[in-house]
Protein backbone atom coordinates (compact mmCIF):
# COMPACT_ATOMS: atom_id res chain seq x y z
CA UNK A 1 0.00 0.00 0.00
CA UNK A 2 2.62 2.37 1.04
CA UNK A 3 4.61 1.47 -2.32
CA UNK A 4 1.38 2.18 -4.15
CA UNK A 5 0.52 5.65 -2.70
CA UNK A 6 4.27 6.34 -2.77
CA UNK A 7 4.04 6.22 -6.83
CA UNK A 8 1.04 7.66 -7.36
CA UNK A 9 2.64 10.70 -6.07
CA UNK A 10 5.49 10.20 -8.36
CA UNK A 11 3.17 9.86 -11.02
CA UNK A 12 1.17 13.02 -10.08
CA UNK A 13 4.40 15.28 -9.68
CA UNK A 14 5.45 13.99 -13.31
CA UNK A 15 2.17 14.43 -14.86
CA UNK A 16 2.20 18.12 -13.35
CA UNK A 17 5.77 19.04 -14.99
CA UNK A 18 4.95 18.03 -18.49
CA UNK A 19 1.44 19.99 -18.14
CA UNK A 20 3.91 22.54 -16.98
CA UNK A 21 6.25 22.01 -20.19
CA UNK A 22 3.73 21.90 -22.14
CA UNK A 23 2.39 25.59 -21.74
CA UNK A 24 5.81 26.65 -21.63
CA UNK A 25 7.05 25.41 -24.53
CA UNK A 26 4.15 27.07 -26.59
CA UNK A 27 4.79 30.16 -25.03
CA UNK A 28 8.63 29.19 -25.67
CA UNK A 29 7.41 29.00 -29.64
CA UNK A 30 5.42 31.94 -29.61
CA UNK A 31 8.45 34.30 -28.25
CA UNK A 32 10.91 32.71 -30.39
CA UNK A 33 8.21 33.76 -33.36
CA UNK A 34 8.08 37.49 -32.23
CA UNK A 35 11.49 37.58 -32.36
CA UNK A 36 11.94 37.05 -36.03
CA UNK A 37 10.72 41.01 -37.10
CA UNK A 38 13.44 42.18 -34.54
CA UNK A 39 16.15 40.17 -35.90
CA UNK A 40 15.04 40.76 -39.36
CA UNK A 41 15.44 44.83 -38.43
CA UNK A 42 18.66 44.73 -36.78
CA UNK A 43 20.10 43.26 -39.83
CA UNK A 44 18.72 45.30 -42.22
CA UNK A 45 19.88 48.18 -40.09
CA UNK A 46 22.86 47.37 -39.89
CA UNK A 47 23.26 46.88 -43.36
CA UNK A 48 21.70 50.27 -44.00
CA UNK A 49 24.94 51.83 -41.19
CA UNK A 50 27.49 50.08 -43.41
CA UNK A 51 26.53 51.47 -46.10
CA UNK A 52 26.32 54.57 -44.66
CA UNK A 53 30.32 54.29 -43.11
CA UNK A 54 30.86 53.50 -46.26
CA UNK A 55 29.84 56.06 -48.45
CA UNK A 56 32.64 59.02 -48.84
CA UNK A 57 29.27 62.22 -48.26
CA UNK A 58 31.78 64.91 -50.01
CA UNK A 59 31.89 63.12 -53.20
CA UNK A 60 28.49 63.41 -53.68
CA UNK A 61 25.50 65.48 -54.06
CA UNK A 62 25.15 65.57 -50.37
CA UNK A 63 27.91 67.04 -49.87
CA UNK A 64 26.01 70.44 -49.31
CA UNK A 65 24.52 68.66 -45.65
CA UNK A 66 28.49 67.95 -43.87
CA UNK A 67 26.07 67.17 -41.03
CA UNK A 68 23.83 64.78 -42.89
CA UNK A 69 25.76 61.42 -42.75
CA UNK A 70 26.21 61.63 -38.72
CA UNK A 71 22.79 62.37 -38.61
CA UNK A 72 22.13 58.90 -40.09
CA UNK A 73 24.74 57.21 -38.32
CA UNK A 74 22.69 58.55 -35.60
CA UNK A 75 19.45 58.05 -36.44
CA UNK A 76 20.13 53.92 -37.74
CA UNK A 77 22.29 53.39 -34.77
CA UNK A 78 19.40 54.74 -32.47
CA UNK A 79 16.75 52.45 -34.34
CA UNK A 80 18.67 49.49 -33.61
CA UNK A 81 19.05 49.94 -30.27
CA UNK A 82 15.46 50.27 -29.99
CA UNK A 83 15.06 46.38 -31.65
CA UNK A 84 17.72 45.07 -29.35
CA UNK A 85 15.67 46.59 -26.52
CA UNK A 86 12.84 44.50 -27.65
CA UNK A 87 14.76 41.48 -28.25
CA UNK A 88 15.83 42.16 -24.72
CA UNK A 89 12.05 41.95 -23.78
CA UNK A 90 11.70 38.25 -25.51
CA UNK A 91 14.92 36.99 -23.84
CA UNK A 92 13.09 37.64 -20.60
CA UNK A 93 10.27 35.93 -21.46
CA UNK A 94 12.72 32.70 -22.58
CA UNK A 95 14.11 33.20 -19.42
CA UNK A 96 11.57 32.83 -17.49
CA UNK A 97 10.17 29.81 -19.23
CA UNK A 98 13.81 28.37 -18.26
CA UNK A 99 13.59 29.16 -14.79
CA UNK A 100 9.87 27.78 -14.75
CA UNK A 101 10.75 24.86 -15.79
CA UNK A 102 14.10 23.95 -14.46
CA UNK A 103 11.94 24.89 -10.61
CA UNK A 104 9.21 22.49 -12.42
CA UNK A 105 11.80 19.95 -13.06
CA UNK A 106 13.43 20.18 -9.32
CA UNK A 107 10.52 20.01 -7.48
CA UNK A 108 9.37 16.53 -9.56
CA UNK A 109 12.78 15.01 -8.56
CA UNK A 110 12.46 15.89 -4.88
CA UNK A 111 9.50 14.23 -5.07
CA UNK A 112 11.06 10.88 -6.41
CA UNK A 113 14.04 11.08 -3.81
CA UNK A 114 11.25 11.56 -0.56
CA UNK A 115 9.65 7.84 -2.19
CA UNK A 116 12.71 6.56 -4.05
CA UNK A 117 13.42 3.86 -1.24
CA UNK A 118 9.64 2.92 -1.03
CA UNK A 119 8.92 2.95 -4.50
CA UNK A 120 12.00 0.42 -5.04
CA UNK A 121 14.46 -0.28 -8.26
CA UNK A 122 12.45 -2.29 -9.89
CA UNK A 123 9.28 -0.15 -9.78
CA UNK A 124 11.26 2.88 -10.90
CA UNK A 125 12.04 0.58 -14.13
CA UNK A 126 8.53 -0.91 -14.94
CA UNK A 127 6.98 0.18 -17.96
CA UNK A 128 3.51 -0.45 -20.22
CA UNK A 129 2.18 0.48 -22.98
CA UNK A 130 0.23 3.02 -21.39
CA UNK A 131 3.42 4.42 -18.72
CA UNK A 132 6.40 4.78 -19.88
CA UNK A 133 8.95 4.06 -16.69
CA UNK A 134 9.43 6.98 -13.63
CA UNK A 135 13.11 6.56 -15.10
CA UNK A 136 12.59 7.33 -18.45
CA UNK A 137 10.50 9.81 -17.48
CA UNK A 138 12.94 11.62 -14.91
CA UNK A 139 15.40 11.16 -18.09
CA UNK A 140 13.45 13.22 -20.51
CA UNK A 141 12.85 16.00 -17.76
CA UNK A 142 16.48 16.19 -17.47
CA UNK A 143 17.02 16.07 -21.49
CA UNK A 144 14.11 19.29 -21.98
CA UNK A 145 16.07 21.29 -18.41
CA UNK A 146 19.12 20.89 -20.43
CA UNK A 147 17.62 21.94 -24.02
CA UNK A 148 16.11 25.20 -22.57
CA UNK A 149 19.47 25.86 -20.33
CA UNK A 150 21.63 25.52 -23.32
CA UNK A 151 19.05 27.17 -25.80
CA UNK A 152 18.62 30.37 -23.55
CA UNK A 153 22.90 30.62 -22.69
CA UNK A 154 23.75 30.16 -26.57
CA UNK A 155 21.25 33.28 -27.78
CA UNK A 156 22.37 35.26 -24.95
CA UNK A 157 25.57 35.31 -26.31
CA UNK A 158 24.78 36.13 -29.33
CA UNK A 159 22.87 39.07 -28.43
CA UNK A 160 25.91 40.08 -25.98
CA UNK A 161 28.51 39.68 -28.22
CA UNK A 162 26.74 42.43 -30.73
CA UNK A 163 29.18 44.92 -31.56
CA UNK A 164 28.54 47.98 -33.55
CA UNK A 165 32.43 47.65 -35.05
CA UNK A 166 30.99 44.24 -36.27
CA UNK A 167 28.37 44.99 -38.59
CA UNK A 168 28.60 41.96 -41.20
CA UNK A 169 27.55 39.78 -37.95
CA UNK A 170 24.60 42.11 -36.92
CA UNK A 171 23.76 41.19 -40.44
CA UNK A 172 24.32 37.52 -40.27
CA UNK A 173 22.37 37.46 -36.52
CA UNK A 174 19.14 36.43 -38.43
CA UNK A 175 21.20 33.14 -40.00
CA UNK A 176 23.25 32.48 -36.68
CA UNK A 177 19.57 33.02 -34.68
CA UNK A 178 18.12 30.10 -36.54
CA UNK A 179 21.59 28.01 -36.39
CA UNK A 180 21.19 28.17 -32.04
CA UNK A 181 18.71 25.67 -32.91
CA UNK A 182 20.35 23.35 -35.23
CA UNK A 183 22.76 22.87 -32.37
CA UNK A 184 20.37 20.23 -30.84
CA UNK A 185 17.15 18.56 -31.62
CA UNK A 186 14.95 21.26 -31.86
CA UNK A 187 11.79 18.57 -31.64
CA UNK A 188 13.62 17.44 -28.40
CA UNK A 189 10.66 18.91 -26.00
CA UNK A 190 7.94 17.95 -28.78
CA UNK A 191 8.55 14.33 -28.80
CA UNK A 192 9.21 13.91 -25.35
CA UNK A 193 5.43 14.83 -24.74
CA UNK A 194 4.56 12.65 -27.34
CA UNK A 195 6.19 9.71 -25.81
CA UNK A 196 4.17 10.47 -22.26
CA UNK A 197 0.67 11.23 -23.92
CA UNK A 198 -1.19 8.29 -22.91
CA UNK A 199 0.14 8.70 -19.86
CA UNK A 200 -1.34 11.91 -19.13
CA UNK A 201 -4.37 10.73 -20.52
CA UNK A 202 -4.45 8.18 -17.96
CA UNK A 203 -3.92 10.20 -15.45
CA UNK A 204 -6.13 12.41 -15.99
CA UNK A 205 -9.07 9.66 -16.41
CA UNK A 206 -7.83 8.38 -13.15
Amino acid sequence: MAQKQAMLAVHQALQKSFQVIEQQHSLWDSTLTECTPFLSSLSNLAEQLQACNNVVFKNTPFRKFPDLQPRLKYKLTQAMEISLEKLGEKMSVLKRVRDTTNNQVATCFQMYEQHADTIGLTAVLERSCLSPSVSDMLEWLQDVERFYRSQYLSREILLQSISYDNLPDIQALPQSWSGVLEQMDQDLVQDTLLKVVFFMETRNGS
